[in-house]
Order: C-alpha cells, then structure tokens, then sequence
C-alpha cells in the first residue's frame, strides 16, 4: 500500500437487520457496551454498521480478523490502534451517511454533514466562527448561506477531531482563510504553524458536506464507495 496516499471510504448506512449481527460479532465490549446504551433502535443500527464497517476496513488493511482489531481511546475519546499507531483513521456519519479516512504517519480528522437549512445557522456562526469568517458569511446571498455555513462547520469539525481534543477545543479557534479555502489562518498554539495543516473539500453528491483536515501534505487521495455488506 502507498502510505502517502489518503484512502476515504464513503456511502450509505442501511441500518436493517441483513447484515446487522456480521456487524456484531466483530464489535469489541466497549462497543457493545455503548451500543446498547442507545435505545434509539435506528441509531442503535447506525451505530453497529459504522463502528463494523470500519472494523472490516481496518481488518482488510491489516489482514487480520476484524474482531482481533486492538481500537483504544485517547484521553479526550480519539480512537486509534494499540499495536499499529502508525495506520490512523477517523469515521464521521450523519443521518444515513458515513465516511472513514484512513492515512499513514500523520494526524487526520474527517466530517460530514447533511446539508438542511436551520433557523439556527447565524446563531452557530456568531458563536463558533471566527471574526474573518463570520464577517465573510454574513456577507454572502442568503441562497449561499447554508451549503458555505456547512463547508466551514466540516473543516472545522475535521481539525478538531485530526488534534484528538474534538469541539472542546473551540471552533473558533480554528480558522479557515475564506480568500483561501484549503488552508487556516490561525489554529491554537499547541498544534504548530497554521500552514502545517491541509484542508481538502470531499466531494460525495448534492446536499453533502465532507472535509478532510491533516497535518501531512496531501499527496493522493483515493475515494472508494462502500459495498452495501463491507
């Protein structure tokens, strides 16, 4: 495999009982454990796809029995491999799509959001956005206003969870230069230069926002559509 190429693994998660107890059985106790916290039972399915799918991901990369996949958490709940920290991911989904990034050496985050109008959205960007980006959005025509509210929310939500820290960090604090769109301006002290980070837009269809963020210049990405039993 190449190692400075960025695999991103997307599609849908159906959520049905089919393949529900193959994704199951490969999930680990602490998995289980908090699936079966969620009484919810569409989300309770959403929850096994994902975190089997990427189990079967990880098992196809490795070689090995998805089940025998050794995923801890860091402090602040980044999952990552105990005996190959070297293989990194990150898996986002909302409603009923998903998406896994996987690299090599570096820190990656990835999100994804369906993009619906909310009456919310000046609120969440004079709260979680920065001056120049808040100046920025405020300016654009209103039909232009929910799809760049979400392109920014992504970025922003893939930098945070490529640090391991996740919103607790402050969105704000990261900043996406709205004259240029595939870098920051400014990100927190602890995590080096703003130019040390890339943010490449993932493109998965109308109403979709998905943002890839790491620390390791993107050489290759390659996208790869999830079979409907992966």
């Amino acid at each position: 495999m190449n190692t400075d190429t960025i695999q991103i693994w997307h599609g849908n998660i159906a959520a049905d009982n089919a393949h529900y107890q193959n994704y199951w059985r490969v999930l680990d106790a602490a998995e289980h454990a908090h699936a079966e916290k969620i009484k919810n039972d569409l989300l309770h399915k959403r929850y096994v796809e994902v975190h089997g799918r990427l189990r079967n991901i990880l098992a196809q990369t490795l070689n090995q029995p998805p089940e025998q996949i050794n995923i801890k958490k860091t402090e602040h709940g980044k999952p990552y491999l105990a005996d190959m920290p070297e293989l990194v991911f990150n898996l986002s989904h909302s409603a009923s799509v998903m998406v896994i990034a996987l690299g090599w050496n570096c820190q990656l985050g990835v999100d994804i959001e369906c993009c619906k109008p909310r009456t919310s959205l000046a609120g969440l960007v004079d709260k979680c956005f920065a001056e120049e980006e808040i100046a920025y959005w405020h300016k654009l025509p209103e039909a232009q206003k929910t799809p760049e509210f979400y392109r920014f929310w992504t970025r922003k939500e893939a930098f945070v969870k490529a640090t391991g820290r996740g919103i607790g960090l402050g969105l704000n604090r990261c900043v996406i230069n709205p004259q240029n769109q595939s870098e920051f301006l400014r990100v927190p002290a602890d995590y080096g230069q703003a130019s040390t980070w890339h943010v490449q837009d993932i493109t998965l269809g109308q109403d979709v926002c998905s943002a890839l963020v790491t620390d390791k210049g993107i050489v290759e990405i390659r996208l790869i559509e999830l079979a409907v039993s992966t």
